[in-house]
């Protein structure tokens, strides 16, 4: 995915939307801060969620980790691959290391969504 084209949250979760679907990940900044990987939890499809809402972990060796949705709306799929391979997050985490897939509800309001800019300014700042 163009990372250009993605909106971020300041949790550094990163979304794209299509078709009224939204796919989630964290991203390269934020796997890197994390480092040595070694558990995740993702959400059973079918699980709501509302924008904010705490929809899993990651856990390294120094710490865990909330994933929060920057969307409202359905659980249509999880990456059942990513728990078992976890170096995803940090190698491809705008692409193969997509986290969910969420049928959104509504429009996103991406007046509480960073742009790309924002993202790297926020990242640049130490935040």
């Amino acid at each position: 995915m163009n990372q250009e084209e993605l909106l971020y949250a300041e949790t550094h979760e990163w979304v794209h939307v299509e078709s009224g679907v939204a796919t989630i990940g964290i991203t390269a900044f934020a796997a890197e801060q994390l480092t040595d990987l070694v558990y995740m939890e993702l959400p059973e499809v079918g699980r709501q969620l509302n924008v904010g809402e705490e929809f899993g972990e990651v856990e390294s060796v120094k710490a865990v980790s909330p994933l929060y949705s920057p969307v409202a709306g359905e659980v249509i799929e999880a990456n059942t691959e990513l728990p078992g391979k976890l170096d995803l997050l940090g190698s491809d985490a705008f692409g193969s290391g997509w986290m969910i897939k969420v049928r959104i509800s509504g429009e996103p309001d991406a007046s509480k969504l960073l742009s790309h800019e924002a993202y790297q300014k926020q990242c640049a700042e130490g935040n």
